[in-house]
């Protein structure tokens, strides 16, 4: 069964933070990498922060240094602490695994909303 639960958003004051999680199938999670995604209105989704199996990371210039990302291979969850909130951080959040053919990819969680007021 293909699922991906994304929780832990919600309303913060601009410089705030909050730690996103996210519970993966193990059909998803499995060696693969993987990947926290948002979408801001009337945007496109964007990549955010990836990590592989074995704990590389990398991140979207905008969040580098002010997010994290992390995984717990024996619980198939990632998560996303966000440091430094800016109100250009509000989106929608959802985790999947990446794929150089994220943007195609059909199946994504229903996502976690984060509003950052200034």
């Amino acid at each position: 069964q293909v699922q991906l639960v994304e929780s832990g958003g919600g309303l913060v004051q601009a410089g705030g933070s909050l730690i996103l999680s996210c519970a993966a199938s193990a059909k998803i999670f499995s060696r693969n990498a993987m990947a926290w995604y948002r979408q801001a209105p009337g945007k496109q989704r964007e990549l955010v922060a990836r990590i592989t199996n074995g704990g590389s990371t990398n991140y979207a210039d905008s969040v580098d240094g002010r997010f994290t990302i992390s995984r717990d291979n024996a619980k198939n969850m990632v998560f996303l602490q966000m440091n430094s909130l800016k109100p250009e951080d509000t989106a929608v959040y959802y985790c999947n695994q990446y794929s150089p053919a994220w943007r195609v990819m059909e199946y994504w969680g229903r996502g976690t909303l984060v509003t950052v007021s200034s």
